[in-house]
């Protein structure tokens, strides 16, 4: 079954990006949502599917719709991490097009910054966990060291991820660290899991993120140009790292192709990327797994002046989770950067002339992928 257009974004909503003292996190959830619905021109009350996950529910979808005050007649909290809520666009489309939902609502709030959530879950991997690792980061941390080691991979390469993170940063007033950045401060900063320095993780943050969905009819008829979903796919792999089959692929190299074909796209057709950065050695490993490079390529490929501003292939153009906002979860704000590129209203850092975002989520520890294709009217 293909989604390609069968469902379109029509409205995106951020709140409380970087720090939101006395805000909860359903606080920061609601004014997402509400900033989304406004950009949509609809009311809560025309919303009856509700797609949502966070780092505190249990049952998210109630604690949300509570909130929220809304009764949806569908209810999706699966939670894989930092990549569901471009899962959560798939089923959000799939249940529109069925019918089963005339407005859905995929969305996100943590204040883990000021409330001081720890990001791990309770169900530790149960063979890793006795070596103590210090999660998330030795499991990317083994990732990185292997890429490094069997494709000759440098730190300083790793390093130029981030360069260009905070180039795109400078350029967005909503991001939370907009400093300049060298190789150099990368390479000086504080090691916190070899390979890896403080310099090549993402941020710690607060933030909330919602998108809006409706049928691709209903949305032609709503104030905002509709941004229109091309191809949408997610694979798993492992949960644990020990379980990854291999250290420097992930499942992104299955979740990408999928993702193409029902687009009917390729690499070369993409304008934009927004990656999910948790830390330098994702935006390599992704970029190598979604064929924008052969495998052991992505560090040379990573060069700030190419995927920087101004370079041929811009990626996370907001900044990314390394500079612009990371609140334990990051996947719904690759889907709120493409749809502004989209409608040309990303301001110092709008990409001319963009018409085809891939973001791209990752969850869990490399385990859990999703890419989704967007992409303007003249793609359909």
């Amino acid at each position: 079954m293909s989604l390609r257009g069968k469902a379109s974004i029509v409205g995106v909503g951020l709140a409380g990006l970087g720090a939101a003292p006395g805000f909860t996190h359903l606080d920061l959830t609601a004014l997402a949502v509400r900033r989304a619905l406004d950009d949509a021109g609809l009311q809560l009350s025309d919303v009856d599917g509700l797609f949502t996950a966070n780092m505190v529910n249990m049952m998210p979808t109630l604690a949300v719709g509570e909130y929220l005050g809304i009764r949806p007649a569908v209810n999706v909290g699966s939670n894989t991490g930092g990549n569901v809520f471009l899962d959560h666009l798939q089923w959000a489309a799939l249940a529109l097009d069925a019918g089963l939902c005339e407005v859905a609502v995929v969305c996100y709030g943590s204040n883990q910054r000021t409330g001081g959530l720890s990001i791990m879950p309770p169900d530790a991997p149960v063979h890793d966990s006795p070596w103590d690792p210090r999660e998330p980061i030795s499991s990317y941390a083994l990732s990185a060291a292997r890429h490094l080691h069997d494709f000759g991979t440098t730190r300083e390469q790793l390093a130029g991820v981030a360069v260009a993170a905070r180039r795109w940063a400078q350029l967005n007033p909503d991001a939370f660290v907009r400093d300049p950045l060298t190789v150099d401060d990368v390479l000086a900063s504080r090691m916190v899991c070899d390979p890896l320095s403080v310099l090549d993780c993402c941020l710690v943050t607060d933030g909330a993120g919602a998108v809006v969905l409706t049928r691709r009819e209903r949305a032609e008829d709503l104030a905002r140009d509709p941004v229109h979903l091309l191809g949408v796919a997610t694979a798993t792999s492992h949960r644990q790292i020990s379980a990854m089959p291999d250290l420097t692929t992930t499942p992104a190299a299955e979740s990408g192709p999928r993702a193409f074909a029902m687009a009917g796209l390729g690499p070369a057709d993409v304008d934009v990327l927004q990656l999910y950065d948790a830390f330098t050695i994702n935006v390599v490993l992704f970029l190598e797994d979604l064929g924008f490079c052969k495998k052991g390529e992505g560090g040379a490929f990573a060069s700030p002046e190419r995927i920087g501003p101004g370079g041929e292939l811009p990626v996370n153009t907001n900044g990314g989770g390394l500079s612009c906002v990371q609140p334990g979860m990051y996947g719904i704000f690759t889907l709120v950067e493409a749809v502004q590129q989209l409608r040309g209203e990303a301001g110092e850092r709008q990409v001319a002339g963009a018409e085809v975002a891939l973001c791209h989520g990752n969850g869990g520890l490399l385990a859990a992928e999703s890419t989704a294709l967007l992409g303007t009217a003249a793609t359909l």
